[in-house]
């Protein structure tokens, strides 16, 4: 199976999000600092359980926030991530995992790092995009 391609673009989510009908996963990392974030991405985010689900049900975004200087987005990306941050996480959680409709209306958000397994955080993701 193929890694899952994450947009970071807002913009772009959204529109592929309407062409194919699916929700949007939003997720605030930061990639190099934050271990909860870490770990969701890898022992979650990037399973085969949930990128199975993800797959046909979500157009995944990552709003990603390094703080090392190598890791450093580019003054545009910051922006954007800014944007999203200031909209959707204003009170700067990480991570924070946010399922919106194909529109950017936030349909749930998880706080942390999943409490329960991966296939129980997949089914519940998937049972609230057939809403």
């Amino acid at each position: 199976m193929l890694p899952l391609q994450w947009e970071t673009d807002f913009t772009t989510a959204k529109q592929k999000a309407s062409e194919s009908h699916k929700n949007i996963l939003l997720y605030f990392s930061g990639s190099d600092w934050c271990a909860p974030c870490i770990q969701t991405r890898k022992n979650y985010l990037d399973s085969e359980t949930f990128s199975a689900m993800a797959e046909t049900k979500l157009v995944l975004l990552n709003a990603d926030f390094p703080r090392r200087k190598a890791n450093q987005l580019s003054a545009e990306q910051q922006a954007k991530n800014d944007a999203l941050a200031e909209k959707y996480n204003p009170d700067g959680e990480f991570p924070l995992t946010i399922l919106l409709d194909e529109n950017g209306k936030v349909i749930q958000k998880w706080s942390g790092k999943p409490k329960n397994s991966v296939q129980e955080f997949t089914d519940e993701v998937r049972s609230l995009c057939s809403k």
